[in-house]
């Protein structure tokens, strides 16, 4: 049986965050929607999640990061990209950058990295206690609806470690994701971040 406890344990994010550094699988609660979080490092985490959601390995996941500081030794942020993280960031865009070579150490040897900073207060303490990079993607299976509350992630039960349930997700929509790799910059996948807002920025 899952472990499930509330966000509003004090003790909530260290819990989630043992579980991902011993190597297991969470599901916690984001600004946007429910995510499977593991330790970035851990490849048997991530071939047990790809397998959990029925995912094509060519789908990457998304790198979450209490700042961007921690991820500078993983990607390559261009000065624009850089503007638009400060402008948006916590919040619910995921910016693709290049990878830098141990980037490409993390990710299974791709060119290019999604990153994000969560608005989310909970989120953002579950990564600074984790003290290394965390791979993050949707409660659902593929091509499924994400799940927006902890009622919607039941299926899972016995498969993960510990489910935290942190209540209906404030925007209960996927972030907006934004390549910038190289420029023109191109909007990878429409979210509940106003992507007019952002190209004004570019």
């Amino acid at each position: 049986m899952v472990l499930r406890i509330s966000s509003r344990d004090k003790m909530s994010h260290k819990k989630a965050a043992e579980v991902i550094k011993n190597g297991g699988i969470a599901i916690v609660p984001t600004d946007t929607v429910y995510g499977f979080a593991i330790d970035a490092f851990n490849i048997e985490a991530q071939k047990a999640v790809y397998k959990i959601k029925g995912r094509s390995y060519k789908k990457p996941f998304i790198l979450m990061a209490p700042d961007i500081e921690s991820v500078r030794i993983l990607v390559e942020i261009p000065e624009k990209a850089l503007k638009i993280a400060k402008r948006f960031w916590p919040g619910q865009l995921t910016l693709i950058f290049p990878t830098t070579e141990m980037g490409k150490i993390l990710s299974g040897g791709r060119k290019d990295l999604g990153v994000r900073i969560p608005d989310s207060e909970f989120i953002l303490k579950l990564l600074k206690e984790t003290g290394s990079p965390v791979f993050t993607t949707s409660v659902n299976m593929s091509n499924k609806k994400s799940a927006k509350n902890i009622n919607e992630t039941l299926r899972f039960d016995g498969i993960v470690d510990i489910a935290v349930d942190g209540g209906q997700c404030k925007f209960s929509f996927e972030s907006t994701v934004i390549d910038m790799v190289k420029f023109p910059y191109m909007v990878v996948r429409k979210g509940c971040l106003d992507t007019d807002k952002i190209l004004k920025c570019i």
